[in-house]
C-alpha cells in the first residue's frame, strides 16, 4: 500500500514538472518524503489541484531552525508563484525573522500545514515593523492581492510568540511599533480559512482597504500565562473595508473579538464563539478631529459569548479633541447605523451585554465631555439573547448617547432573557438621550463605565 501511495504521488509530481521547470525552491525528489508532503492526503490534493487547474506548483520547505524563511516566502509570492499558482507549505516550522510584503498576489492558492513562527527579538521587530496607515499601528506582514485562497486545513498556524510581548508591554496599551501579526491590505475576492492564530504580538489581524472577503473556520488564542494581560490582542479589526464575512470563529483573547473601525460596511459574523475579551466592538469612532467616518450594515447571528465584557459595545470619542492618537483624540463626526445581532447565547458576562458611550479616551480623559460628540448612532437591534451575567452586573443595557449628536435613535430589542448567574432575571436599562427605543424601558440607574 505504501508503494502504491508513493507511485501515485510520483505520477502527480511528473505532471507538475511538466508545468514548470523551476527548481530553486522545489526539488521534486523531496516531494516523495513525508517531511515535505506532510499529510499524504493533503500533499496529493495539492498536486491534483495544480494539475487539474493548470497551476504552477511551488512546494516550500523550511530552512534550518536558525535561518529566516521570510525571504523565501516573499520571493515565491512576489515573483516565482505570484500568479495562477499553488503554494504548498508542509514543513513543520518556518522561522520568520524579517517583515514580509506580499501584496500583489493574483489567482493563487496557498496551503499551509506547518507553523509560521515569528522570532522573539522584540527590539528588532520594533525597528522594522511597518505602518498600516491607521493610528500608530504597524504590522510585520502586509498580505494582499486578488482571488487568493489561503487555507490552513485546521492545522496551519501563525504563531506570533506573543507571551514575550505581553510581558514586555506590562499591560500598557497601544505601544508604538508593537506589530499586528498580519494586515490583509488591499485584498479582494478572496478566502482565508482553516488557519490558527496563536499568541499574536498585538492585534491578530487587520483587514484594511479590502473587499469581498470570507474568513471561515478561524482559531484565535492569545492568552497570557503571566500576570500581564493580553490587552490589544484583538481577533480582527476591519478598516475602510466592505463586504467582509466571518464564519465559525473561535476566539480567546484579552480585547475585542472582532472590531469594526471607521469606514467598515456590510460586515457579517456567523456561528462563532468568543471567550474572554470585550466582545464585538463597533468602533471606536470619531477619534480624528473633523474627520467623517461611517460604520454601517453589521449583521451577526448565532454567536456565543463566554465571560466577555459585552455582547457588543459601540464607542465614540468625545467631540472635544484631547491628546493625540492612538491614546488620545476626539472631535470626529459620522454615522453608525443598521446594526443587527440575533440568536445570541451568553454565559457569565462581566458587564452589561449591550453598551454604548460617547466619551472614549485612553489618555486620562475617558468619561469626560460625553455630550459633546457629534457622531450619530441609530438603528441598532438585538434579538433573541439568552444567558447569564455576573452577580455585580446591574444593567442589561447601558446607553450614554451624546446630546450634541441628537442622541441615539431607534435602539430596539426583542426576546431578551438575561439572568444574574445564580440569581434573578435582569431587566434594568440605563439610558441617556435615547430616542425611539423599542422593547425596553429606560430605568436610568447610575451609569456604568466599560472596562
Amino acid at each position: 500500500m505504501r508503494l502504491l501511495t508513493l507511485l501515485a504521488a510520483l505520477q502527480w509530481v511528473l505532471v507538475a514538472v511538466a508545468f514548470d521547470k523551476w527548481n530553486v525552491w522545489l526539488d521534486h525528489s523531496d516531494v516523495l518524503g513525508d517531511q515535505w508532503l506532510g499529510d499524504t492526503q493533503l500533499g496529493l490534493l495539492a498536486l491534483r489541484i495544480a494539475e487539474q487547474e493548470g497551476r504552477k506548483l511551488c512546494i516550500l520547505r523550511p530552512k534550518s531552525l536558525k535561518r529566516d524563511n521570510a525571504p523565501m516566502i516573499m520571493k515565491t509570492l512576489n515573483e516565482v508563484c505570484r500568479e495562477k499558482s499553488l503554494v504548498y507549505m508542509p514543513g513543520e516550522v518556518y522561522n520568520i525573522n524579517s517583515p514580509m510584503v506580499t501584496t500583489n498576489i493574483v489567482d493563487v492558492k496557498i496551503i499551509l500545514t506547518g507553523r509560521l513562527q515569528w522570532s522573539g527579538n522584540i527590539d528588532h521587530w520594533l525597528r522594522v515593523s511597518m505602518p498600516i496607515g491607521f493610528q500608530n499601528q504597524s504590522t510585520v506582514w502586509h498580505f494582499g492581492g486578488h482571488n487568493v485562497l489561503f487555507d490552513g486545513y485546521g492545522i496551519g498556524t501563525l504563531d506570533g510568540n506573543g507571551q514575550l510581548w505581553y510581558n514586555w508591554a506590562v499591560s500598557e496599551g497601544n505601544l508604538p511599533h508593537r506589530p499586528i501579526n498580519i494586515n490583509f491590505k488591499g485584498l479582494s475576492n478572496s478566502v482565508i480559512r482553516g488557519l490558527r492564530f496563536v499568541q499574536s504580538q498585538m492585534w491578530t489581524m487587520a483587514i484594511s482597504h479590502s473587499r469581498n472577503l470570507e474568513l471561515s473556520d478561524i482559531y484565535v488564542n492569545s492568552t497570557s500565562n503571566s500576570r500581564w494581560s493580553t490587552l490589544n490582542t484583538d481577533g480582527c479589526d476591519t478598516i475602510s473595508s466592505d463586504n467582509i464575512t466571518f464564519r465559525r470563529w473561535w476566539v480567546a483573547n484579552g480585547d475585542d473579538a472582532i472590531a469594526l473601525k471607521g469606514n467598515s460596511s456590510f460586515i457579517y459574523i456567523y456561528d462563532s464563539i468568543f471567550h474572554g475579551g470585550q466582545g464585538i466592538a463597533i468602533g471606536s469612532m470619531g477619534q480624528f478631529d473633523g474627520k467623517y467616518e461611517y460604520i454601517n450594515n453589521l449583521y451577526a447571528r448565532n454567536l456565543t459569548f463566554v465571560n466577555t465584557a459585552h455582547v457588543a459595545y459601540l464607542k465614540t470619542w468625545a467631540g472635544v479633541s484631547r491628546g493625540v492618537p492612538p491614546n488620545g483624540g476626539g472631535g470626529g463626526i459620522g454615522l453608525a447605523t443598521n446594526i443587527t445581532m440575533e440568536d445570541i447565547k451568553i454565559r457569565r458576562l462581566r458587564q452589561q451585554p449591550f453598551f454604548c458611550w460617547q466619551c472614549e479616551n485612553y489618555s486620562g480623559w475617558a468619561g469626560r465631555d460625553c455630550n459633546s460628540s457629534k457622531f450619530k448612532m441609530s438603528r441598532v437591534t438585538w434579538k433573541n439573547v439568552t444567558g447569564t451575567v455576573n452577580k455585580d452586573v446591574k444593567d442589561v443595557g447601558s446607553f450614554q448617547c451624546s446630546s450634541a449628536a441628537g442622541g441615539c435613535d431607534d435602539f430596539e430589542v426583542s426576546d431578551i432573557d438575561v439572568w444574574v448567574d445564580g440569581g434573578d432575571k435582569l431587566d434594568n436599562w440605563h439610558c441617556e438621550n435615547v430616542h425611539g427605543n423599542k422593547g425596553f424601558t429606560c430605568n436610568d440607574p447610575p451609569p456604568q463605565k466599560s472596562g
